[in-house]
C-alpha cells in the first residue's frame, strides 16, 4: 500500500456535505501512517471537512490497458488504494509539518530549497490529517481472460502499457540564467521501478 501512495502524484478526496457527494483531487503527501491534504482556506472541501466529517481518499496509478479478444473482457491493470477516517485541522508547527510533507512528496528535497510560507500564506492555506487505520489497495495486473473458442479468433489480444513519466523540467521565463537546475530535478521520476505486465 505504501509504495502505491508514495508513486501517486495526487489523490482524490471524496465527502458529503448536506446529502450531496463531492469528489476533489488535491495534492497530498505522507509520512509513515499519516496522510495530509491541503487547499485554500475558503475551499468548500476543506471548510466541511475541518469540521470532522467522515472521508474516504483515493489514488488510482493507470499501468495499462488489457485488451481481449472479446469485448467482455477488456480491462484495465492498475493499483489503487482508499483510506477512510475523518480528517482534523492543524495549525502551528503540525500545520507546517503537514507542507513539508506534502511539498516533499511532490519532489523530495524541494522543502529545502525554497522560501517557507509567509503568515499570510499560512492563514490561506488549510491542512488536514487523515490517520491511515483503515485502508485497502487493489491490484490488477496481467493479460486477458479470454477462455474456451475466445482463443482461437483472428483479434488481437495483449496490453498497452501505461506509464506516468515525466518531461524534463522548463524553467520559469522569469528565472535568472544563473539559478541552476536543483540535482534533485535531473533525472526526475515518479515510477520507482519497472513493473511486469504479466
Amino acid at each position: 500500500m505504501k509504495p502505491i501512495l508514495d508513486e501517486a502524484v495526487y489523490c482524490h478526496v471524496g465527502f458529503v456535505v448536506d446529502g450531496q457527494p463531492y469528489v476533489v483531487p488535491t495534492g497530498f503527501g505522507r509520512e509513515g501512517r499519516t496522510l495530509y491534504i491541503h487547499g485554500s482556506s475558503a475551499s468548500r472541501m476543506l471548510r466541511a471537512l475541518s469540521g470532522g466529517l467522515p472521508v474516504c481518499v483515493t489514488v488510482t496509478l493507470l499501468d495499462g490497458l488489457v485488451l481481449a479478444r472479446s469485448a467482455f473482457h477488456h480491462s484495465i491493470n492498475y493499483r489503487s488504494v482508499m483510506v477512510l477516517g475523518v480528517a482534523h485541522l492543524l495549525d502551528g508547527e503540525e500545520k507546517l509539518r503537514g507542507l513539508r510533507a506534502i511539498t516533499e512528496h511532490m519532489v523530495r528535497g524541494r522543502w529545502e530549497d525554497v522560501r517557507p510560507p509567509t503568515e499570510q500564506e499560512l492563514k490561506a492555506t488549510s491542512v488536514l490529517r487523515l490517520e491511515i487505520d483503515e485502508a485497502s489497495a487493489k491490484v490488477r495486473q496481467g493479460f486477458t481472460i479470454d477462455e474456451g473458442d475466445d482463443l482461437s479468433l483472428p483479434y488481437w489480444a495483449g496490453v498497452v502499457p501505461f506509464a506516468l513519466v515525466p518531461g524534463a523540467a522548463v524553467p520559469e521565463p522569469r528565472l535568472p540564467s544563473h539559478v541552476r537546475l536543483p540535482r534533485y530535478l535531473r533525472g526526475y521520476k515518479r515510477r520507482p521501478e519497472r513493473r511486469d505486465i504479466g
